[in-house]
């Protein structure tokens, strides 16, 4: 679970993505266990994109089928193949 990473003082490498709305809280915690990407299948919250951008984190909102909407950072995903 991300609180026995976060717990454990290990790092993550690569994108953490849920199944509800990215908050602001979700953004702290991704970017606290070393995160780049932060995938949701909702739109974030507007606190949780200003954050997102602040710390440098990917934010990808409405991740559905072959669609998404990213808020920041985008450069990050550049090169990728699904």
């Amino acid at each position: 679970t991300l609180g026995a990473l976060l717990r454990s003082g290990g790092r993550a490498d690569g994108a953490l993505i849920v199944t509800s709305r990215a908050s602001f809280e979700m953004v702290q915690k991704a970017a606290a266990l070393g995160f780049g990407i932060l995938g949701a299948v909702s739109a974030p919250t507007a606190a949780a994109v200003r954050l997102a951008e602040r710390l440098g984190v990917t934010l990808v909102g409405f991740l559905r089928n072959d669609d998404c909407a990213v808020y920041c950072h985008a450069q990050r995903l550049q090169g990728l193949e699904a």
